[in-house]
């Protein structure tokens, strides 16, 4: 299908996104602290959304590049698009948190003061802890013939300053750097805090003793961030990774939020000295940054906060442990698979309780893992540690490309290597988002080998946070897919066939639609429903079109973007879309097909992928049959569930 209007925009169909999760900030009957974490990472997303995204169309736009989104747009059409939304997005938070979450918590003791509200005994203490540690580390930086305009960091918060010279009259422009290793908040008294931008506002005739101050400014700089490796010509991976992200630092400006109050001349000298357009200004009423929101979560107070939850261990496990509590995972695998559910069940007694036995068992030979993103102080890269050291073989992809965590994932890969780990950077031109593990164990009828496959990272921090299932499993035929993937990860191969395995980028896509397309051949009688976190792929929105004109109930649960424009009569209207946003952020991957594999017999998959162009063409992925049948019976419960949720559930936005 070549028409436009067909297809929802993917810049703004993840703004809607970014909305969705702002109105949680708002809603009254989610804790205050965790409001604010939502209005936070609102925040930190369209941060993320403008260091890679709008960059990207800025680039675009600067090329002249012709090519259009798939609803159409051209790259400028795109970025006036999200200038606008963005406006209006920024303005409702401004209004949330002025109007709601400041005097909420101000009620329930957690005051943000102005420097205005401070006493006089406040002012007099605060303009001591400026001179005792915020004074000694801020660097004025004024400009004029000979002081150029200085190099401003990416996200870094500053201070506009307009000085005079009060016996020449002559008026100067100054940038102050906002130290971002200082606390943002800076404790006044017990639940009382001031922005620290304030205080070295209204402390600032001490940068430029005997000039008058006529005006200070906060602003904000975002630059791009992405980090592009022509990998045909890398001899060295880790050190050309390395090297981009030294270069990351110096990415073109792409974003500049001011406040309100900021004089138009200002404005324009900012956006002149850092070559952006009108379009790239954002204009805020109100505080800055409200990313720094997300520091009040430490603060003590658990009436402010979600009640903490408790993950269980699944019974099956539990009621495999020892005389030391500790179950026996290879046990439990032999006796058939297991689908652990992840924040719900505890990813500590599962995912790492195994990875944990497998390097302490003296019977295994070998474990073979990826790592995407992980945590800091890992157990489970501890326990490959371990497993080395106690003379099993240890392989592991590190995919050194993962946004943001290159640096963590760097230091992961040296620690790894130190200790003697067969350690890998994945395949050139593709990333490995996959996240599988497979275990070789030496047992009496011979060698066995342990799989678990799953749809979130080897991450403790996130598994806590994260919605996410992993499957367990001995299956001969799955373990001899997985040793093919990882021989081809790991080494040189071409043309690889699974027997259970559907990998991206060589044959996911063509399972998906051609089972899509099975389901069309059902008529009515086809059903699918799809969960996942992105929908951007045009084959397979296209495929689920011609099942919708079929009479296939389609039923999708998209948390992030969703280029299929669902209920458009002739084209989808037996096509759904829905958005889960809640506590837990909603990652698991799962497809099911009422007809896959013959009548009547429902064929369910989870997996790494989403269904977009990167996933599919650009990465290393493994969708998973669950074949069990209580397995199945599980997933379509928490389907159903979702189906029917009317409190976090929202439909698609008509853009």
């Amino acid at each position: 299908m070549n028409d436009g209007s067909a297809y929802l925009n993917r810049e703004l169909s993840w703004l809607e996104f970014n909305a969705r999760v702002l109105s949680l900030a708002a809603d009254e009957t989610i804790p205050l602290l965790e409001r604010c974490k939502f209005c936070a990472i609102f925040s930190s997303n369209l941060d993320e959304f403008y260091e890679v995204r709008v960059a990207g169309l800025q680039a675009q736009a600067e090329a002249l590049a012709h090519s259009k989104s798939i609803d159409g747009l051209t790259a400028g059409e795109q970025l006036r698009a999200v200038a606008e939304r963005v406006a209006e997005l920024v303005a409702n938070q401004s209004a949330i948190f002025t109007e709601l979450l400041r005097p909420a918590l101000q009620q329930a003791g957690v005051a943000l003061a102005r420097w205005e509200d401070l006493t006089q005994t406040e002012a007099k203490a605060m303009q001591q802890v400026f001179d005792d540690g915020i004074f000694p580390v801020l660097t004025p930086l004024s400009v004029d013939p000979g002081h150029p305009f200085p190099y401003m960091s990416n996200l870094s918060l500053n201070l506009a300053a307009t000085v005079r010279d009060p016996e020449t009259g002559r008026e100067r422009f100054a940038r102050v750097k906002v130290p971002p290793l200082l606390p943002r908040f800076v404790t006044v008294s017990e639940g009382r805090f001031l922005p620290l931008e304030e205080l070295i506002a209204a402390q600032l005739g001490a940068l430029f003793p005997g000039m008058e101050t006529l005006g200070v400014h906060p602003f904000r700089l975002t630059r791009n961030a992405d980090v592009e490796l022509e990998e045909g010509e890398v001899e060295d991976l880790l050190e050309a990774v390395e090297t981009e992200l030294r270069r990351r630092r110096f990415g073109e400006p792409v974003r500049l939020e001011v406040t309100s109050s900021m004089p138009p001349d200002i404005v324009l000298l900012l956006s002149d000295e850092l070559d952006l357009d009108a379009h790239d200004v954002t204009v805020i009423d109100g505080l800055l940054d409200l990313g720094a929101l997300m520091s009040l979560r430490d603060l003590d107070r658990p009436d402010l906060k979600d009640e903490p939850w408790s993950a269980r261990t699944p019974a099956i496990i539990a009621g495999s442990a020892g005389p030391d509590g500790a179950a026996d995972l290879f046990a439990v695998m032999r006796n058939g698979d297991v689908l652990v559910h992840h924040p719900y069940e505890s990813f500590r007694t599962t995912v790492e309780r195994f990875i944990a036995q497998a390097a302490a068992d003296p019977a295994v030979l070998t474990i073979k893992i990826t790592l995407y993103r992980t945590s800091g102080n890992s157990p489970i890269v501890q326990s490959l540690i371990d497993a080395v050291e106690r003379g099993k073989q240890v392989a592991v992809l590190i995919e050194l490309k993962a946004r943001f965590d290159e640096q963590a994932n760097i230091a992961w890969a040296r620690a790894l290597e130190e200790a003697g780990v067969h350690v890998v950077y994945g395949l050139i031109g593709l990333k490995t988002h996959t996240k599988v593990t497979l275990v070789v164990r030496n047992e009496s009828d011979g060698l066995r080998r342990y799989c678990h496959v799953a749809t979130g990272n080897y991450n403790s921090a996130t598994a806590r946070l994260y919605e996410d299932f992993g499957l367990f499993s001995a299956d001969p035929e799955l373990g001899a897919d997985l040793t093919k993937l990882f021989n081809h990860l790991t080494g040189y191969s071409r043309t690889i066939e699974y027997a259970r395995l559907i990998v991206a980028p060589t044959s996911l896509r063509s399972r998906i639609i051609e089972l899509i397309e099975q389901e069309r051949r059902h008529g009515s009688n086809g059903a699918i429903v799809l969960k996942m976190n992105s929908l951007t792929d045009q084959q397979v929105i296209d495929a689920l079109y011609r099942a919708s004109q079929a009479g296939v109930r389609v039923d999708l649960i998209v948390r992030g973007i969703c280029c299929l424009r669902p209920g458009v009569t002739g084209l989808s209207d037996n096509i759904s879309v829905r958005s889960i946003v809640g506590r837990f952020l909603e990652h698991s991957r799962i497809f099911r097909f009422a007809n896959a594999g013959g009548e009547d017999e429902p064929g369910w998959f989870i997996g790494s992928a989403d269904m977009m162009n990167r996933n599919l063409d650009n990465r290393i992925e493994v969708v998973v049959p669950v074949i069990a049948e209580a397995l199945c019976e599980r997933l379509d419960q928490v389907l159903k569930l979702l189906l029917v949720d009317d409190t976090l559930a929202w439909s698609t936005v008509f853009l």
